[in-house]
């Protein structure tokens, strides 16, 4: 199989390869998790010290669906925030989430996905330049550019760490 960064149809030539990189990586965290059931969607590694899958699917998906936004130079609907957020908890942890199934978490992240293939084919590459402010806590700034690429880097970072939840698990 040859693996190749193309751009997508109806998309500039930068922005197709780099929102490219966010649909690979998008199939590629269906593929490393279909088919888990309830039990391993929920677990939380040795002693439960551990983000589950189900934590990480859904913190991916409310990462995205806020640069998607952000993107669109809009702020963030009130009633998305409500069904999918917090970003943290007030620990600072990542929200608990529990008895979710796969297909419920990973549903609303397919979604993102394709809102984001329909913001990127009306972005340009100069659009790439664009500066928009992000974090939760200090407001930091970045290019649309490093948002995209943010998107796929921070979906394959806990996509590793999926993929050590796995191993726990069946060792358990």
């Amino acid at each position: 199989m040859l693996y190749d960064l193309q751009g997508e149809e109806n998309m500039e030539p930068i922005v197709g390869i780099l929102y490219s990189t966010v649909k690979e990586n998008s199939q590629r965290l269906q593929f490393i998790t279909e088919g888990m059931s309830q039990e391993e969607v929920d677990y939380k590694g040795p002693n439960n010290s551990f983000n589950s899958t189900a934590q990480l699917i859904k913190h991916i998906m409310y990462v995205d669906l806020n640069w998607l936004y952000r993107m669109k130079g809009e702020p963030l609907p009130h009633y998305l925030e409500e069904q999918f957020g917090p970003m943290i908890d007030p620990n600072n942890r990542l929200p608990m989430v529990q008895g979710k199934s796969w297909y419920t978490l990973m549903s609303p992240y397919i979604d993102v996905i394709e809102m984001l293939k329909d913001t990127c084919t009306r972005l340009t590459d100069a659009g790439l330049d664009k500066i928009v402010t992000f974090g939760h806590e200090n407001e930091k700034q970045a290019t649309i550019r490093w948002g995209l690429w943010h998107m796929a880097d921070h979906s394959r970072y806990h996509q590793a760490q999926i993929n050590q939840l796995r191993k726990w698990y069946k060792e358990s």
